[in-house]
């Protein structure tokens, strides 16, 4: 993976002591603050770049074995392991200790090293491991629910059927795969994205990366996950929210409804004397939340009149406004006399 110039201990804002406990209670704090979900404008722009830079330092920092070759090598230390591999090799087939085939110091060929090319320029030498790609994959709320399988062509290289993977044909550069000793073919596999992931999530899958080269392993594969927005529920948190529409004498009198869920509509009682913007919950009705569990999923009252009145709704409302009752607007105008006559 891509490295930042900044050291990730300062991302975290912690010091090179800190406890595993400390790293993942920073990240979560650190999370709320930044998540571009939280943020507009060119703000939201910020906010991403720092949100990625805040997930590339939880993943090595997270890790024991990467963050002990990060506090070894710092930003480097993916390239740096590289080298130490390439150097033992190159010992274990009786080469000086800093001495590479040819007499050339492993100092001197390091940058030629990490730049992909070995020897003589024809990418054949010690073995380096492929870089990640990362790529956007879109879910729903419902799939953000139940989780999902989703099936992806990648394009993946493949040995040259033309050189047989050496990358050369009678001594000259192989002209099907012009000296890779590949050819990228397409592969459609399937990954699985757990119920519950954040947006903004990125999900590993490992070894369909970038392909390797001189026999090194692929990288990995990271599925940056974006919440698609959504017609009918809201998200906040692990909780959802919905309006539902109901007549006014549903909410007078109170009513069985059919109320809308991330899965099947399921009945539910409006108590009687239901107020607008009012909230019904449906407890665990939400979506899976980090700390385990679901949250709840909220239905928001919304009093509707129906599209026309018969004669017979029409009548019932004339005797209905025919009863004394109180102003519903006598607070309200209270209010403004106050404000015109201090």
């Amino acid at each position: 993976m891509a490295t930042t110039e900044r050291d990730y201990y300062q991302v975290l804002g912690l010091p090179k002591s800190a406890s595993a406990d400390d790293i993942k209670k920073a990240y979560r704090r650190l999370a709320r603050q930044v998540h571009p979900d939280l943020h507009s404008g060119s703000k939201k722009s910020e906010m991403e770049k720092k949100f990625k830079e805040l997930n590339a330092a939880h993943e090595v920092l997270s890790d024991p074995d990467k963050r002990k070759k990060y506090d070894q090598h710092g930003a480097n230390w993916e390239q740096a392991e590289a080298y130490e591999q390439a150097r033992r090799q190159a010992g274990a087939q009786g080469y000086g200790q800093n001495q590479a085939p040819g007499g050339e110091g492993f100092s001197d060929i390091f940058e030629n090293l990490f730049k992909g090319r070995g020897r003589g320029g024809n990418g054949r030498g010690f073995a380096m491991q492929g870089e990640d790609l990362e790529t956007e994959v879109q879910l729903t709320l419902a799939e953000v629910f139940t989780g999902v399988t989703k099936r992806m062509t990648l394009q993946e290289p493949v040995p040259c059927t033309t050189c047989h993977g050496s990358g050369a044909l009678r001594g000259r550069t192989c002209p099907t795969c012009q000296g890779h000793g590949a050819t990228l073919q397409p592969n459609t596999i399937e990954v699985r994205i757990p119920a519950g992931v954040q947006d903004g999530t990125r999900v590993r899958v490992a070894g369909k990366g970038q392909a390797g080269t001189n026999g090194g392993k692929p990288g990995d594969l990271y599925l940056r996950v974006t919440i698609a927005p959504d017609h009918v529920f809201r998200r906040q948190g692990s909780d959802i929210h919905v309006s539902l529409p109901v007549f006014p004498w549903e909410a007078a009198l109170g009513a069985e409804v059919m109320a809308p869920t991330l899965m099947e509509p399921v009945r539910m009682k409006v108590p009687p004397g239901s107020r607008a913007d009012s909230k019904l919950r449906l407890k665990g009705k939400g979506l899976p939340a980090a700390a385990g569990g679901h949250g709840d999923l909220f239905l928001t009252i919304q009093i509707v009149m129906p599209p026309s009145l018969t004669d017979e709704e029409r009548k019932l409302y004339d005797q209905l406004r025919a009863i004394e009752h109180s102003d519903p607007r006598a607070d309200l105008l209270a209010q403004a006399r106050r404000r015109s006559h201090p």
